[in-house]
Formats: C-alpha cells, structure tokens, sequence
C-alpha cells in the first residue's frame, strides 16, 4: 500500500467549470451540427422504432427503384422530397438531442484528473470525526477507482472525487457545475444537508465523505446521459400515441392498396410512385417524426429549471398530477423566523424600542437579526450604521461591543457609550430577558406578558428588548409566507390541482398559514408516518400525488409519491427514493415541474390534433385532382383548383416534408402553457391547432402547386 501524509490544501486552483445551458433558440449552427447524426440515424434498424416513419422510409425506397428503372421528373422529384421527408424526420430528433451536448460537455471537464485521498485507519476501519485523522493512512488514487463505502478527505481547493455523505466537518462548496449558480453553499455532517456531488468544488474548511456512488453511476454521470437523450426511454403515453399512429398508419396502407383496384374500373390505376406519395401524405408522419424530439426537449426543459428526472415517465406524471404536498417551511414560507411587528410597553415611544431594536441587531448575523434590521428600515429608522459606529469607535469618539448570543444567556445586544451616556441594549428570549430586567431591578409590564402570551399562542415567536436593564417592549417573529404564493396556488386550483400544507405546527398556528397561503388543506403537527398516510389516502382516492423533501425520514413518503422531488442538498437516502432531484434545492420548484409536465403533454396533445387535422385537409386536397379525370364526380370537391394530377401529388409531398421543419422549433419550446381548466385548454387547443391543421395544407399546397406548375415535365 501506497502511504502518503495528508496533501495541503490548494490555495491556488483552475476555476470550477460553469454549466453551460442549452441554446434556447434553433439555429443554423445546431441544424448542421445534427446533420451527420440525423444521417446516421437513416438506418433501418433505428428507424424501426418508429413504424410511422419506418414506413415512410420503405416507401422512399420502393420510389428510388421505380425511378430508377423508369426516370421522370415527376418521379425523380417525389422520391427526392420522400428522402427528405425522413431525413426530416431524424434532423428533430437529432437537433433535439443536440440540445445537450454543450452542458454534458462542459459537465465532463468538470471531472477529468480529479484525484482523491482515501482515508484508512489501523485494521481498516473508516474514520467517523475530524480527529481520527491524526492515525490515519492516506492513498492518493484516482476518483474513478473509488468504491461504495469509501472514505475521502477532501480540504479547501480540492474538488469532490465524487458523489458521496459529509460524515464528519463543515465546509463551504462551489457548485456551480451542476446548478451553474456561483453562490458557495454550506454542506456538514448529522443533517439534512450532508449530501455532496461529485465534481463540486471545497472552498473552505475540511470535510469527510463517505462515497455513495459507483463509478459511471455518479449524479453527474446521470445528468450526462439525460442531457444527452441516451437513456431515454418511451413512457406510457408516448406508447399509447405510437399504438394510435401504427393503427392509422395500417388502415391508411389498407386504403391506398384499395385504390388501385377500384382505380382499375375506371381504366385510371395509379403509378407506384403515386399510391406510395399518397400514402406518405395521409398517414401522420408530422406527429410520428416529431414524437422523439417533444420527448427529448421535454426532459431539457427540465434540466434548464436545474431539475434531474430519473425518467421520462416522472415528467409525464408531472404533468398529471393533482394533488401536491407541500413542507410549510422553507416551501410555503421562508422557513427563517423574520421580524414582523414592534409592540412597545406603556411609556415607552415605539420610535424608541425599532431604534433600541435595530441597534441591537446591528452586529447580529443571523437572518432574525438581519430581518429586524431590514423592518426597523422599512418603518424609516436607517441610523446610525454599524460601519458609522466602528468607525467612530476607531478614532474613540464612541465607545462600542457587540453581545454576541449565546445558548447560556439566549441574549444578544450592543454596549454601546456615546458622549459619557453608556446605553447596554438586550435582545433576546422573553424568559432570558426577563430575567435580566430582574436582575437589574425593574418589573416586566403585564402587557408586555400578554403581548408575549398571544405572539407564543400563534406560532410566532417574542423577542423582549431592554435598554439599561429597562424594558421597552417585544419584538414579533414569525415565519412569513413567501410572496406570491396565494397567486400560485390559485393558479394551480384552476388547473385542477389540490395543494395540501405539511407542517409540525400546531393546529392553530397552522390553519393561520393555510388561510393566508390559499393552500385547500393542511395536516398540523404532522410526523414522517403523517405524510406517508397523507399520500396513501389521496392516491386510494385516484389521485396523483407529487411532494418534496430533503431528510431520510422523508425517503418513505417520496418512494409512495407519484412524484418525489428531493433536494441535491439532502441526504442520499431522499435522492435515492425520489424520482426528481431538484439541483438548486428549491422546494417550490415543485410548482414548476408540474407545469413543465403539462407543457410536454399539451405540447405533444396540440402537435397530435395539427398533424390528424393536415391529413384530413390533405386528403381532400390530393384525391379529388386525382382522380377528377376517372371520376368525374370528384371533380366538385377539387376546390383548390390543382394544376394536375402530378402537381397535387408533389406540392402535396413537398408541403408534409416542409411541415415538419416548421414545427421543429414549437416541438422544442414547447407550445406556451396557461393555468385554465381542462375544458378550455382542449377548446383552444382544436381552435389553435384543429382549425390551423385543416386550413395550412390548403393554403401550402396551393402556394407550392403555383410554383412547381412551372416546371417543365410535371403536367
């Protein structure tokens, strides 16, 4: 065994590679970059798994014979633009998946030569504190010859080696590689934010972690494949749809074989080449050629939100849910208490206690403090700064010490001595500060008991302030509700979803939130075993349920969802059990997955109802000029007045390849999604997408016909 002394910490290192997104428009440059991969996709054996398009496909090539043993320009030209057609088909799927090749790209340098420094003890037993290290061996190897249970050491400078549980230490982590925010974030042992991914970066201190992940099964190897579209697989509805287009498809080939034989009465049998057009032309090769690519740019849209999906069926499932669990804390509200009213005692100027307040919460950095700070501001009391304080301490005009808090005293403060007046302003917990007023020979007003009793009864939290051992009054926290939330869930109500508040509050405290949130229904003073009743109850009820969380207790509940969402800043046992993981650790980023869901569903419904719509309106556009001359009858429904035959089938041909380059740029945005009820969404999908798919092949086939009319040889 190689054995080393532990390596220094980097001082000095290549900066951590950012993500890069996903162009958001298409552009020449992404279309000739998929190219040769749309050609490599012409194979037979990919085509095959779309019969829609594998059938366009083999008709191309029955028209590549038969132009070649009898060569015309009408024919020549058909299989041509067949050829097109379902090269067409494979540049959607090829620009979709091209989408992501610049994040796995850019997710990929972020790995290469990272070492790691594995940590063994005597007899081989891992280290569980920072203080075992002193008997440790440490060997240097790469990150990928790391195992499942590996302990690593990782200091300030170093990059994760890879995905693992910070079992012991604090530190600060840059990871902007898989968020692609700059913000460092605070990763520790013993909570809910132990977790780290590999290729992250340590900023500060020195850290523990034990290795969770294979190689080639790390967070970011996922994301590269996702990225990427390799492992995507078919989901449900996107099963159903191909069984709807085979089935078209059949019956189309079934009636383009009739044709010829009831042609024949008529002395007016059609070429192969024609029957074979036709048949392109009726059959949903729009839908069929673009079913890949609104898949692959579903899951894109997800990975741009910083959301990691294990497959496309949670996406999909997204977009069908309603009912949504949601954690109070940190979802519904901030989840840090935050100062929301000064309620000074009788005597006392409320001017006085917001300035007493405020000074004493200058040098307190915790988000209380910073809240008091900020109301105090909000009510107009903006001096003295805590800078304008030391810096006239530094010349001695002032006298100034901070009173950090302190789980002894449960008090911070501010000493604080200006033109021979010395003020020692306390805030703190009301039964700490009481105490104190005590002690200095003053008595708590009854009102000020009250105020306390009643902010307690709520939820909230009081803070008593006192200047000189006097009291002046108490300050309210409370954890507010974030802003917008009542707009959101209203949102979410029209389209049918039910949202349901999870909190370890009390009943009264509460339906106080649940009121002022919007939320339908709460469940106070909830446990672990709550939640996974909650869900159990709504889906034996037919319900979809999605919910989030972030701690191993919440693991059951997340595997009982129909969409689990966990945090990347929680424990493996979360991210594990959930079929989501939300990179930025947001947890009202649930709201958004359930509309990217519905997007990739309206989008692949809207695109469906355009391509069914265009097959009709061809249908009536092509057969009658093409058999007017047999059929004289049919002659009445030749309403666009086609040049002729040869020239309805071509401008027809022409115009069901061109439709599918248009469309490729709504496939991959996605069409715009509104909150609006099931039965508005579907009538404005019909007017939009029905009506259009019926009028376009009209207006293009004519246009087209116009133009290729004057092509000598076609008539």
């Amino acid at each position: 065994m190689n054995t080393t002394t532990v390596l220094p910490p980097r001082t000095e290192s290549e900066p951590a590679p950012k993500r890069v997104k996903a162009p958001a428009k298409l552009s020449i440059s992404a279309v000739s970059a998929a190219l040769p991969v749309a050609l490599k996709k012409l194979s037979p054996r990919q085509m095959a798994h779309s019969p829609v398009m594998f059938t366009v496909l083999l008709g191309a090539a029955v028209c590549t014979v038969v132009a070649v043993l009898a060569p015309s320009v009408f024919s020549i030209a058909v299989t041509l633009w067949l050829w097109l057609t379902v090269l067409f088909g494979t540049l959607s799927e090829a620009i979709a998946e091209g989408r992501g090749k610049a994040q796995a790209a850019s997710l990929r340098a972020g790995r290469t030569s990272v070492l790691a420094r594995k940590v063994l003890l005597d007899g081989g037993r891992a280290p569980a504190v920072m203080a075992d290290l002193a008997g440790a061996e440490f060997v240097q190897l790469a990150a990928t010859d790391l195992a499942v249970g590996d302990v690593v050491v990782c200091s300030a400078g170093d990059t994760i080696p890879s995905d693992g549980e910070i079992i012991a230490g604090l530190a600060s982590v840059d990871e902007s590689t898989i968020t692609g925010e700059s913000a460092p974030v605070i990763r520790e042992s013993g909570g809910d934010r132990s977790s780290v991914t590999g290729g992250t970066k340590v900023l500060s201190d020195q850290i523990l972690v034990r290795i969770t992940a294979a190689p080639g099964q790390t967070f970011i190897d996922r994301m590269i494949r996702l990225v990427e579209g390799a492992t995507r697989q078919k989901t449900p509805n996107e099963i159903a749809l191909n069984v709807l287009l085979v089935s078209l498809t059949i019956v189309f080939v079934i009636v383009v074989m009739a044709l010829a034989p009831m042609a024949s009465l008529a002395d007016a049998v059609p070429s192969p080449i024609v029957l074979v057009a036709l048949l392109v032309c009726l059959i949903p090769t729009t839908i069929g050629a673009l079913v890949p690519a609104i898949g692959i740019a579903g899951m894109d849209r997800l990975v741009q939100h910083n959301v990691l999906a294990t497959s496309g069926r949670a996406v999909e499932t997204a977009g069908d849910v309603d009912t949504l669990l949601l954690d109070k804390t940190g979802t519904i509200t901030f989840g840090n208490r935050r100062a929301v009213g000064f309620f000074p005692v009788p005597g006392v100027s409320g001017s006085d206690l917001v300035e007493a307040a405020r000074l004493s919460s200058l040098a307190d950095e915790t988000p209380e403090g910073r809240s008091i700070v900020e109301l105090a501001e909000h009510r107009g009391v903006y001096e003295p700064s805590l800078e304008f304080l030391e810096s006239r301490a530094r010349v001695g005009e002032v006298e100034l010490q901070a009173i950090e808090f302190t789980a002894s005293t449960r008090m911070s403060g501010l000493d604080l001595v200006q033109n021979g007046i010395r003020r020692e302003i306390r805030k703190g917990a009301a039964s700490a500060v009481e105490r104190h007023v005590a002690e200095a020979g003053f008595e708590l007003p009854e009102a000020a008991r009250a105020e306390v009793q009643r902010i307690a009864e709520s939820g909230g939290t009081p803070l008593l302030v006192a200047e000189n051992g006097r009291p002046l009054g108490v300050v309210e926290l409370a954890d507010v509700v974030k802003p917008g939330m009542r707009e959101r869930f209203e949102q979410l109500r029209t389209m049918g979803i039910r949202t349901i508040m999870i909190t370890g509050d009390n009943k009264v405290t509460a339906a106080a939130i649940a009121a002022e949130a919007g939320v339908d229904d709460f469940v106070a003073e909830a446990t672990p075993e709550d939640k996974l009743a909650v869900i159990k109850r709504e889906q034996d009820a037919g319900h979809l349920v999605a919910m989030t969380g972030d701690g191993t207790n919440d693991a059951p509940a997340l595997a009982a969802a129909d969409v689990g969402v966990a945090m990347n800043s929680g424990t493996p046992a979360a991210k594990e059990a959930a079929n989501m993981v939300d990179l930025d650790s947001d947890p009202t980023k649930l709201i958004d997955v359930v509309g990217i869901g519905k997007q990739l569903l309206i989008t692949r419904g809207s695109l469906t109802t355009f391509s069914v719509a265009n097959d009709v309106a061809k249908y009536f556009a092509i057969v009658p000029a093409l058999f007017a001359a047999a059929f004289p009858g049919l002659g009445l429904l030749n309403i666009m007045g086609l040049s002729s035959p040869n020239t309805a089938i071509l401008s027809a041909v022409i115009f069901n390849a061109l439709i599918i380059i248009v469309l490729v740029p709504l496939a991959l945005k996605g069409v715009k999604y509104r909150a609006v009820t099931a039965g508005q969404a579907l009538a404005r999908n019909l007017l939009i997408y029905g009506v259009g798919g019926l009028i376009a092949p009209f207006i293009g086939i004519k246009i087209i016909d116009l133009l290729i009319s004057l092509i000598p040889g076609l008539n």
